[in-house]
C-alpha cells in the first residue's frame, strides 16, 4: 500500500509542477535566431478568403442572345438557293456577334434538325451571314 501511496505522491508533484510551470511560464534561454540575409522580410500571416456580406448584382444576367435574337432571317437569292439544292446547305443572316456553335444550336432548337457545320462570313454591308450545312440524313429542300 506504501507503494501506492508514493506513485500518489509522484502524482501530485507532477501536476503541482505542471501548474506552477503554467501559471509562472518557463523562463528557458531561447536560441537566438540567426539571420543569414541582411533584409528583413514580414512573415507571411494567415489571410482569410474574403466572404461577401451581399451578393453585388441583385440577379443573375440574362443572355440576350437566345436562338431567337441569332437568327435574324434565311437568305433567298439565288445563289443562296443553289446551296440549298446542290449543297444540302441553308444560309442565314445572324447576329455578327454569334458564334458558330451558337448558330449551330439556335438553327438545331428552331428547325429541330442536325447541323453538320456552319461557315460563316461578314458581308461588306456589316451583316453576318452563316452557312448551315445540315447532316446528310435531313435534307434542306
Amino acid at each position: 500500500n506504501s507503494k501506492m501511496a508514493k506513485s500518489n505522491d509522484k502524482g501530485k508533484d507532477k501536476t503541482k509542477k505542471a501548474v506552477k510551470a503554467v501559471t509562472k511560464g518557463i523562463h528557458k534561454k531561447k536560441e537566438k535566431k540567426v539571420r543569414t540575409s541582411v533584409h528583413f522580410r514580414r512573415p507571411k500571416t494567415l489571410s482569410l478568403p474574403r466572404s461577401a456580406k451581399y451578393p453585388r448584382r441583385s440577379a443573375p444576367r440574362v443572355n440576350r442572345l437566345d436562338q431567337f435574337a441569332i437568327i435574324k432571317h434565311p437568305l433567298t437569292t439565288e445563289s443562296a438557293m443553289k446551296k440549298i439544292e446542290d449543297n444540302n446547305t441553308l444560309v442565314f443572316i445572324v447576329d455578327t456577334r454569334a458564334s458558330k456553335p451558337q448558330i449551330k444550336l439556335a438553327v438545331k432548337k428552331l428547325y429541330d434538325i442536325h447541323v453538320a457545320n456552319v461557315n460563316t462570313l461578314i458581308r461588306p454591308d456589316g451583316m453576318k451571314k452563316a452557312y448551315v450545312r445540315l447532316a446528310t440524313d435531313y435534307d434542306a429542300l
